[in-house]
């Protein structure tokens, strides 16, 4: 068997959609640009509002600080669906009938939308329709199961409450929400993509954005001093990467999960499967580059930058999809970050009441196939002049008495704890000691750094206080990359920002060795 002690941990991870999928390649923005709207982020919330807006006849220009569709849209598991998780009854409590069923509604209508325009643009992605299953393995979730099947039939939701599952899995019941949908996601953001192009879009790639400035125009600056004018500014950079005295920082949690993309010995029989207990489990199948069925599997969250040895995460899905199917082979791994709200509900609409020309999409906690879409149509609404039914659930500026306020103070007391906690974690490890593909805190001249030494025995150290507010990193050894346990900036062995909110690479330590 091929497990992750051996070859599989061996390779780097990268996911099954980019290793089959080949995208188109653009240019690093070079001058200053005067398009109609400025999208930054080339994920699902930026690419469907990039090309809803050109399709409208704006002039779009569209930049990401790396490769299109490289962050967390492309390391998804492709659910499109709007089960997310036991939500619903819980947004009824929150927020009343009304409210939560337009959330389903919107949710809905997102994959419509894509269903649409996969036939427009006749589009080749492996869609194919399933039903989504959550499932409890205790009596205390069954209870919670109950209580949100009960909550569907409140709102209308196709539904059905069963207590077995297609799969071979023990389990005390399970809520199924029927006619949703997966598919391969590049294949279909490629279509987006080259629909854009075509539609007179311009795209950048290792482009990033460094601030906004306001004035007659709304006027995105990039870290090479170029400037693009514009009447909008969207940001969709998964973490907003302006905060426009928003609190984005203090409002969003990061949270990460792993994935196997596994051979297995039994037949997968369909649907996609969700644990309602944690840690998290999570199924559902695709087809590898010679059409043979790929199984996916997925969970064991966690706050990003907190928590066991990272690579236990992936060991432990290889475990549970052992038990479940018997695992011939592992073909891929991956993680991914998603930022959480303080209500679970994603912010989509004008970052603050004092910046109407400046919009975002961000926190859509997992979910992001069908919220992402949505928020793309909310963006794109937003900037013709057309109403939107859904805005109005997911502005920004909102603030609810309950449950925001507890959550707030929470994450802010966990935040707190681990800038102390970093500071007084005084490493005994030196450089020297580091083994080839080993990572770990080490002390140099007094200060904590962090060591990675590659397979080829070259030693990188960096400092490990985190540029955004200064946290200590920790060592993520699943991917190799330092990990902010504050609010989830990530770097790579060489100190360059892997992910938001910082921007500011980690300092490179090796001189201090001399």
């Amino acid at each position: 068997m091929d497990t992750l002690n051996n070859n599989s941990f061996n390779r780097e991870p990268e996911p099954f959609w980019r290793e089959s999928v080949q995208l188109p390649e653009f240019p690093k923005l070079a001058q200053n640009i005067s398009p109609d709207v400025t999208v930054v982020g080339g994920g699902i919330a930026g690419l469907t509002t990039a090309y809803l807006l050109a399709q409208g006849g704006k002039k779009v220009a569209l930049i990401d600080a790396g490769r299109l569709v490289n962050g967390t849209t492309g390391h998804t598991t492709a659910k499109i669906t709007a089960q997310h998780g036991l939500i619903y009854d819980e947004l009824i409590n929150h927020f009343g009938e009304e409210f939560t069923r337009k959330y389903y509604e919107g949710n809905m209508k997102a994959l419509a939308f894509m269903e649409q325009t996969l036939q427009t643009e006749n589009v080749e992605c492996n869609y194919t329709k399933q039903d989504a299953y959550i499932y409890s393995t205790t009596d205390q979730y069954k209870n919670q199961i109950e209580k949100e099947y009960n909550a569907y039939q409140k709102l209308g939701i196709s539904s059905e409450l069963v207590e077995k599952l297609p799969i071979d899995l023990p389990v005390k019941n399970a809520v199924v929400m029927k006619n949703q949908a997966q598919f391969h996601p590049l294949k279909y953001f490629k279509a987006l993509i080259d629909k854009i192009v075509e539609n007179g879009g311009q795209i950048y790639e290792q482009t990033m954005a460094k601030t906004i400035n306001e004035g007659e125009s709304t006027q995105v600056v990039t870290e090479d001093g170029y400037h693009l004018d514009s009447e909008y500014v969207v940001i969709a950079t998964h973490f907003p990467f302006y905060d426009g005295m928003g609190g984005y920082f203090a409002r969003l949690k990061p949270d990460r999960s792993y994935v196997l993309a596994v051979k297995t010995d039994k037949k997968y029989p369909g649907g996609m499967y969700l644990s309602a207990e944690e840690p998290t489990r999570s199924l559902r199948y695709t087809e590898d580059t010679d059409g043979e069925q790929l199984v996916l599997i997925g969970g064991d969250n966690h706050k990003t930058g907190q928590g066991k040895d990272t690579l236990e995460h992936y060991q432990a899905l290889e475990t549970f999809g052992n038990e479940v199917f018997g695992i011939g082979e592992v073909k891929y791994r991956w993680s991914a970050q998603d930022l959480i709200t303080l209500d679970k509900v994603p912010y989509i609409g004008p970052i603050t009441k004092k910046h109407p020309a400046i919009l975002v999409a961000t926190g859509f906690r997992k979910w992001g196939m069908t919220l992402g879409t949505l928020a793309g149509q909310i963006l794109s609404d937003h900037v013709m002049g057309n109403h939107n039914l859904y805005s109005d659930l997911f502005t920004p500026s909102r603030f609810k008495a309950d449950p925001s306020i507890r959550k707030f103070a929470k994450e802010n007391a966990n935040v707190a704890a681990q800038l102390v906690k970093g500071k007084l974690d005084i490493p005994t490890k030196k450089a020297d000691d580091i083994q080839n593909g080993e990572g770990a805190i080490v002390l140099v001249n007094g200060r904590r750094c962090g060591g990675y030494r590659n397979d080829e025995g070259e030693l990188y150290v960096v400092d490990t206080t985190c540029t955004h507010m200064g946290c200590e990193c920790s060592w993520n050894h699943g991917d190799h990359t330092w990990d902010c346990p504050c609010h989830g900036s990530r770097f790579a062995v060489d100190g360059t920002v892997v992910e938001g909110p910082a921007k500011k690479p980690l300092s490179r330590m090796e001189d201090q060795l001399k």
